[in-house]
């Protein structure tokens, strides 16, 4: 913690941005050698100009640094560095990964199998309901859901993640010792609970506008590929659809409205070559994942569950039906089949249940 203190120090510093931070480690071999540099020696490895020079000058306040590392630990957050192991892979590899993160929560191995669902802070009932879809079908499927707990389209995606004992990832674009927007206290603590917080802005710093272009790259980052649920033409989720594309990664977009403006975004992505996402399995079905498994979903299952399937097997059927088939009790039925929903095995369409 000693040397990482200085790292933290360093990357907080105004103007000093991932490819400045990346620059001065390669010269100066740590972040300790920077903050212990004079100001010629500075000024002579060319990164940064003396205006930059005198702001790290003036920095220089270790008494301050180890207020700020108490004040990090006290808020439960955990600091990495680009260089430690837990340092998600996926955002490493990208062109400009932030050269420290703040986390609320945990980072685990199998969030390297990750996408993002993003889109409309506006969105339709439509927008929310297929965005929760996707949370609940990829978290079933092992996948970690990616989002910016944005009101909208976000949230929905990070709450079908959790409805479904998935993870979750929320990249802020703020400091972690805020929650933005403020109504979503409540969803950040499941969240954190569930799965992690990501931030790459020190405490302290709020939620400013040119903050979320910035954090829309760590999102893409996190992800093998992003999901756009309604956009219109000006949204920030076509910023992260742009940041997914330059990382190589897949971008899949949701098909809308013609007529509605939160569906041009999303049909100007298509009409250039995002993968046209119509359910969860086509986006499944890039990386291996869909048959597999729910083909282990179903294996997990117990009688009342598969007597339940075994009922929709040549059509849908209404809750009628199927406890008249099963003759399970009406509780028992309703219980079993919104498992069933949350795990992506049935569907309701028109008040009949079909198997996926």
């Amino acid at each position: 913690m000693e040397d990482k203190k200085y790292s933290i120090w360093l990357s907080g510093l105004p103007q000093i941005g991932s490819r400045k931070y990346i620059s001065l480690i390669e010269y100066f071999g740590s972040a300790k050698r920077v903050f212990e540099s004079s100001k010629n020696e500075l000024l002579e490895s060319g990164i940064l100009n003396e205006k930059i020079v005198d702001i790290i000058i003036t920095k220089r306040d270790i008494d301050k640094i180890d207020r700020y590392m108490k004040k990090v630990k006290e808020n439960d957050i955990k600091v990495y560095t680009i260089d430690e192991d837990e340092y998600p892979k996926n955002l490493k590899n990208i062109y400009d990964p932030p050269p420290v993160i703040y986390v609320r929560g945990n980072i685990k191995d199998e969030d390297e199998n990750a996408i993002a669902v993003v889109g409309s802070r506006k969105a339709s009932d439509y927008g929310l309901k297929t965005a929760e879809k996707l949370g609940i079908e990829l978290a079933e499927a092992g996948i970690t859901v990616v989002s910016g707990m944005a009101l909208g389209v976000d949230s929905a995606a990070h709450r079908g993640a959790l409805k479904a004992g998935g993870r979750t990832i929320a990249v802020f674009a703020c400091g972690l010792n805020f929650v933005y927007p403020k109504s979503g206290y409540n969803l950040a603590k499941e969240i954190a609970k569930q799965g992690a917080i990501i931030s790459e802005y020190p405490l302290g710093i709020e939620a400013l506008p040119q903050n979320f272009p910035a954090r829309n790259r760590i999102i893409s980052g996190l992800a093998k590929g992003v999901v756009v649920v309604e956009a219109n033409e000006k949204s920030g989720s076509l910023i992260t659809a742009d940041f997914a594309l330059e990382q190589g990664r897949d971008v899949f977009a949701v098909p809308g409205n013609i007529g509605v403006p939160n569906s041009r975004g999303t049909n100007e992505l298509i009409k250039d070559g995002a993968k046209i996402v119509t359910c969860t399995n086509d986006i499944l079905e890039e990386y291996g994942y869909s048959h597999n498994k729910i083909i282990d979903r179903v294996e997990r299952l117990d009688s009342e569950h598969k007597l339940i399937l075994k009922c929709l097997e040549c059509s849908g059927k209404s809750i009628d039906e199927i406890i008249e088939y099963t003759k399970l009790n009406i509780s028992d039925v309703l219980s079993k089949i919104l498992q069933l929903e949350i795990m992506g095995i049935i569907k309701e369409i028109d008040n009949l249940y079909y198997k996926n």
